[in-house]
């Protein structure tokens, strides 16, 4: 379900899989999903005294500050403005995240900035905000697995909130696979894309050129340059992969392409790869011809497939 739908009320929640998905409750606190608190334009219910706890509570919009080197960089402002009309009309229907701030001077927002900024749009003086009691790591914890939920963070974003939490906060790739629901190798192969010059990472963020795209030219001897000619010209993955190996003089050949005699398909191989990129899940393609198949997701652990269920139902924590 998708944030404006949440907002709007579009569609009824649905009930959790009963044992799945507790790494999430266990840092947003089972308060977070309690029944809604409905906060509107002009409302005159004036805000009980707020001191962190669990519990969701009134606090003015005025007094809440974003989260310096959040994982999200990127805000579409056309959505934000959408998201406001919506929340003039209906209200906020799902709190944000704050804890105190550090300074402790009002509140630091943890998750939920995008409908901070929509709420600060409509003219809402006071939101519905959960106050954790949260350490720096927590904090950014959460905002990294939230925007990974809901798919919001490019995967330069998502790349660099995982090197902060490595660098910042001491947590491993593995760690940091068990987090966000996602594999090891998807941790590992993000993270090599900062290896980029600055000019490929920003044709990421802007959605210009893929992941796909962005890891075939990691190590590339010139991949700037090879990247605008994939964005003018749009060439495939593959086509870069062969640009690449003709410059390298072949060197690459035997990494890229499949052992003659194994019978795979180059093109079901690149499905893989991209489905495996997208869900940061090991996927595997049997194809048998005639236009049927089977489709293999692979996870290792419980989180890993509850986090598929989602993304297959469009379900969001």
């Amino acid at each position: 379900m998708s944030e404006n739908e949440k907002e709007t009320g579009a569609s009824a929640p649905r009930k959790r899989p009963s044992g799945l998905g507790r790494g999430l409750n266990a840092l947003f606190g089972d308060a977070a999903v309690e029944a809604p608190v409905l906060a509107t334009p002009g409302a005159a219910a004036k805000a009980a005294p707020v001191a962190a706890g669990d519990s969701v509570q009134h606090v003015s919009v005025g007094s809440i500050r974003p989260l310096p080197n959040q994982p999200r960089r990127h805000f579409d402002e056309a959505a934000i403005v959408e998201l406001a009309d919506s929340i003039s009309a209906r209200g906020l229907l799902q709190p944000i995240i704050v804890r105190q701030a550090p300074d402790g001077q009002g509140y630091q927002l943890v998750a939920g900035e995008r409908r901070w900024r929509a709420a600060q749009r409509a003219g809402l003086h006071q939101i519905p905000a959960l106050v954790r009691d949260l350490d720096d790591a927590a904090t950014y914890e959460i905002a990294l697995v939230e925007n990974i939920q809901r798919q919001d963070l490019n995967a330069i974003e998502e790349a660099g909130a995982y090197r902060r939490l490595i660098d910042d906060f001491g947590h491993s790739q593995e760690a940091l696979a068990k987090l966000v629901g996602k594999s090891r190798s998807h941790v590992a192969n993000l993270m090599r894309l900062l290896d980029l010059p600055q000019g490929v990472q920003a044709l990421v963020s802007d959605g210009s050129l893929s992941m796909g795209h962005a890891r075939a030219l990691i190590g590339a001897d010139d991949a700037e340059a090879i990247a605008r000619k994939v964005v003018k010209e749009g060439l495939s993955v593959r086509a870069v992969e062969a640009l690449i190996r003709a410059d390298r003089g072949g060197g690459r050949k035997a990494a890229v392409e499949p052992a003659a005699g194994s019978g795979r398909d180059p093109d079901i191989m690149a499905v893989e790869r991209h489905l495996s990129e997208l869900l940061g899940i090991g996927v595997a393609i049997q194809y048998a011809g005639g236009g049927k198949g089977a489709l293999t997701l692979k996870f290792a652990s419980l989180d890993q497939l509850d986090m598929i269920c989602q993304r297959l139902s469009g379900e969001s924590i």
